[in-house]
Order: structure tokens, then C-alpha cells, then sequence
């Protein structure tokens, strides 16, 4: 005859499939979530095509992957394979293979680490570090251009909550 009828927690009566939709409605809280996934999937969609274009302008045969390890050599200057790996948050062979071949292109270059003879310190070459800088420029310009209209106080605020972001997922 008609639609099953259930009693919701505060008296109120409704058919089974609105309490179906109901019990699948996202809280106040997770519509906040969702839209943090929604716009974090949307950028790191933009952020990958981004990186990959930007690899390609530093070399053709770059991996998008390992723009962020030459960012990263260009920061912090030279560092052990194991720290650049969990940093970027990838595994040995991984890095071993985006080392390699940043090393075929000529760069990065492996010296021995003096504080232990068995390690390799990896760092920019002087190649490396011109073309990344050249591109790194480039992109700097590409975000001010995309964020001119904002405050540079918002800017600011954009960059500390992403490194809050970053730094949590450490």
C-alpha cells in the first residue's frame, strides 16, 4: 500500500528511502571536508599538469616527479638519496631511478658523504641548477600573475597553510 515508515530520533516520520538519503547526508563538518577534497583534488590535478610542463621546459625527457627533487637540491643543497626519498615520500628504488636519470641529463652529481664514506650526498650541477632556476622563475611568475588580485597578506596566509598542510603529512 504505501511506502515503509520509519520514526526518526526526534518523532518525526519518514519513508524509508528519506531516511536512506539521510543517513548518507554528509554533517556540517563533513561538508567542510568534502569541499577541502574537492578543491585540493581539483589543484593537485592543475599542480600535476603544471609540473609536467614545467619539467619538460628544464629538459624533455624529465619526469614531472623530479622537478620537486631539483626544487628540493636547489632549497636545501646536497643531501643523501634516503632523505630526498622521504621527503618526497617514495621508496629507494624509486628514487634511485629519478636520481639516475636526472644524473644521465646531467643534473645532479654523487659525491662520497664526508661524515660517512659508504653514502652518497646528491646535489645540483651547475647545469642543473641554471635550467631549474630559469624555469623556478618562470613558475614564480605564473603564480603572480594568477594571484595578482589577492593581498600579498593573503598570499602569505595561502603559503602558511599549505606549508601547515605539508608539514603534517610528514
Amino acid at each position: 500500500m504505501g511506502a515503509d515508515v520509519h520514526e526518526g530520533g526526534n518523532g518525526e516520520r519518514r519513508t524509508a528511502e528519506q531516511a536512506a538519503k539521510s543517513a548518507s547526508a554528509p554533517t556540517g563538518v563533513d561538508q567542510e571536508f568534502l569541499a577541502l577534497e574537492r578543491e585540493l583534488t581539483v589543484f593537485l590535478r592543475r599542480a600535476r599538469a603544471s609540473s609536467g610542463e614545467m619539467a619538460r621546459e628544464v629538459h624533455p625527457d624529465l619526469e614531472p616527479a623530479a622537478y620537486g627533487l631539483l626544487a628540493r637540491l636547489e632549497e636545501c643543497g646536497a643531501q643523501r638519496a634516503t632523505e630526498l626519498a622521504a621527503y618526497i615520500g617514495v621508496g629507494k628504488a624509486t628514487m634511485s631511478r629519478q636520481l639516475r636519470a636526472l644524473e644521465e641529463l646531467g643534473f645532479v652529481g654523487r659525491e662520497p658523504d664526508p661524515a660517512d664514506g659508504r653514502a652518497w650526498l646528491v646535489s645540483l650541477t651547475e647545469r642543473g641548477r641554471a635550467d631549474f632556476g630559469k624555469v623556478r622563475d618562470a613558475r614564480r611568475m605564473r603564480y603572480v600573475r594568477q594571484l595578482a588580485g589577492w593581498d600579498r597578506r593573503e598570499v602569505a596566509e595561502l603559503a602558511r597553510l599549505l606549508h601547515q598542510l605539508n608539514a603534517g603529512a610528514e
